[in-house]
């Protein structure tokens, strides 16, 4: 066992945090998983249940949080992440969990001396008018559009961190995540990865929106969960934000074109509207994650492809 730290994970039963979860368990340390359960689900921590290290605590970050027993470290992964979860009925919800959420952890890691992780998001970014997008760039958002819930939300839980860094000295940690994919991610999420791999693997034509030609970078989730380790371990004083995400660029085209020579078969695509505010370009700048943590990206997107197929052929065979 590594030490006695003990790590709070909030959206412990999502994708990133079932796994982050994974992780902190194989390296010895003593984890709180936290979640409502909205979007995640508690067979991403089925494996961990009965180990002694592992609790589940069912609870919503929007209310405060007191844990009984002293917290190292928190990492705060508590939000809907989709855009099928956070718009429309969700709106005011995903807000609630990004600003309320960001306070209510905050006051818990000052009453602790913990050091806490927020994981933001490139969607600070908006649609970008420099690219690739360094941590420098101040972001093009559209405040009052469909999607503001989640990208205004992280921006103010961002400014939360940094204020209770600046007035209350709280040890922070600030990462930007681009987009991820892997095991225990939700097929019905809506995200692009998810919904490609579920209609090639169904036999179902594909649908991609605008002209496919807009662009991601696509990170294998391991290769992520390594980027939050090294930033929430690393020198006390260095705050980020770091952007966290695979530099390879892939129009959806390309990547719904992969999938299908992988899964086979003789899907058609089938192209709907872009929707409002959808990013036309994303492509982290990584140079500060290598400069200060030492990290890049190891996972080829096609290695990573055949480990995400997999998963999800096994979760559709279950149905």
């Amino acid at each position: 066992m590594k030490d006695s730290k003990t790590i709070v994970v909030t959206g412990g039963t999502g994708f990133l945090g079932s796994n982050l979860c994974a992780r902190l368990i194989k390296d010895g340390y003593r984890v709180i998983c936290v979640d409502n359960n909205y979007t995640g689900r508690l067979k991403n921590v089925q494996e961990l249940q009965n180990h002694p290290n592992f609790r589940f605590l069912l609870h919503d970050v929007i209310q405060p949080l007191e844990i009984d027993e002293k917290i190292d470290q928190i990492y705060n992964l508590a939000c809907p992440a989709s855009p099928r979860h956070y718009q429309g009925k969700a709106a005011v919800f995903t807000t609630k969990t990004c600003v309320l959420g960001a306070l209510n952890l905050l006051e818990l890691a000052k009453r602790n001396g913990a050091t806490i992780l927020q994981a933001s998001t490139s969607e600070v970014y908006g649609e970008p008018a420099v690219h690739p997008q360094p941590e420098t760039y101040r972001g093009n958002v559209n405040p009052i559009g469909i999607r503001a819930c989640y990208d205004e939300g992280k921006r103010c839980a961002e400014s939360l961190f940094f204020d209770y860094h600046r007035e209350e000295g709280v040890d922070i940690k600030v990462v930007r995540i681009f987009n991820t994919y892997g095991p225990n991610m939700n097929p019905e999420d809506g995200r692009v990865v998810s919904n490609i791999i579920c209609q090639a693997l169904k036999g179902e034509d594909i649908t991609l929106y605008g002209d496919g030609s807009q662009t991601r970078s696509f990170c294998y989730v391991d290769d992520l969960i390594e980027a939050f380790i090294r930033m929430m371990n690393s020198p006390k004083g260095f705050t980020g934000p770091v952007n966290t995400g695979n530099p390879g660029e892939f129009t959806v085209k390309e990547l719904a074109d992969l999938v299908i020579s992988k899964i086979g078969g003789k899907q058609h695509i089938v192209y709907q509207p872009l929707p409002k505010d959808d990013p036309t370009h994303r492509k982290p700048d990584i140079t500060l994650a290598k400069e200060k943590l030492g990290w890049e990206p190891k996972i080829k997107l096609s290695e990573g492809l055949d480990k995400t197929i997999a998963y999800f052929k096994s979760i559709l065979e279950e149905k």
